[in-house]
């Protein structure tokens, strides 16, 4: 009798030890998964929310004219505003792309630059970055900290007419000052005020410029990126297939993205896509193949549906009071 109730209380022993060890895996399980959602919380939230905002500005630019690069088939590629390095006699040209978060310098525009003007570029080469100053107008943009980016071309000193790009101008600046897009008149200004009437709310997420919009009764959060400026919206492939017109002509292009190479299909639509008050003709729609999973992942993360580029806004004024997320389109 002794040894049998021995043996059967045995399997009661070895169940509840197999509990434990179920309950402590589990637990331990559920730790990991834990920690790995917040590392990788933790690891997005570093990767994609932009630095301080060192820049330090002074003065006001008005009606600072816009210069476009055109490609073979697109006129609009590009938005370039003039500007002049500190001690440096010379125009040259920055990118204005508010899908930027930070102004940037292009490493070999700036190393032609720094061997014609030696004392007037020092660059960090460890840390790649540049203290500098530069002008746009009568408004002057200083930082110690403007990192450098492993991009851009040599400088041509020789051809006046040359459009020497030597970096980016990024929605650091738009925090600094109000930004007026007049491109009736080709024109663009920073100023530090302005009347405030009819004007409208929108995101300034990580300084991504978030402007609501509605196309077919459907309200969506699209993404004004100067630096896709040749185009009208650009969506997912889905939204592409329904909104463009059946049977168009698809144009194909090859897009670049900081040295990425995109595939680029437009077709054209006949929608209409409302600001607010404004409401302007969609003509064109975009979808993009060859952007990564991780960029894919944070469209949609961040809840919008679509980017918006210049081409949108060519007939109007666009006026951004990113610091109050406030805008106006006329």
């Amino acid at each position: 009798m002794f040894l049998h109730e021995k043996r059967k209380g045995n399997p009661n022993l070895a169940e509840k030890l197999d509990m434990k060890l179920v309950k402590k895996i589990t637990a331990a399980f559920l730790i990991i998964i834990v920690f790995l959602f917040l590392g990788g919380y933790l690891y997005f939230q570093k990767k994609f929310t932009p630095p301080e905002n060192y820049l330090k500005v002074t003065g006001i630019a008005e009606k600072i004219p816009m210069k476009w690069i055109s490609s073979n088939e697109n006129s609009h590629s590009a938005l370039l505003l003039p500007i002049k390095i500190n001690g440096i006699d010379q125009t040259f040209y920055m990118q204005f792309d508010s899908g930027s978060a930070t102004t940037v310098f292009y490493k070999k525009s700036l190393e032609s630059i720094s061997e014609k003007f030696p004392n007037q570029i020092k660059m960090n080469s460890e840390k790649n970055e540049i203290s500098t100053a530069f002008k746009i107008k009568n408004m002057n943009i200083v930082s110690e900290t403007f990192e450098i980016l492993n991009y851009g071309e040599k400088v041509n000193f020789e051809d006046s007419k040359a459009e020497n790009i030597i970096g980016t101008i990024g929605t650091d600046l738009l925090e600094k000052r109000i930004t007026v897009l007049d491109f009736k008149n080709n024109q663009c200004s920073f100023v530090k005020k302005i009347k405030k009437e009819n004007f409208t709310d929108f995101e300034f997420k990580k300084r991504k410029i978030l402007i609501p919009s509605i196309i077919e009764n459907e309200n969506l959060k699209l993404l004004y990126d100067t630096g896709t400026s040749g185009y009208e919206l650009i969506t997912t492939k889905e939204i592409w297939q329904k909104y463009r017109n059946k049977n168009s002509v698809i144009k194909t292009e090859k897009g670049n993205s900081w040295g990425n190479t995109l595939s680029v299909y437009s077709a054209s639509a006949k929608k209409k896509i409302q600001f607010e008050k404004a409401i302007l003709d969609l003509s064109e729609v975009t979808y993009i193949e060859g952007t990564s999973e991780l960029q894919k992942f944070l469209m949609k993360r961040s809840g919008m549906q679509g980017m918006i580029g210049n081409k949108l806004f060519l007939n109007h004024k666009l006026i951004l009071d990113c610091k109050n997320e406030k805008f106006k389109l006329e």
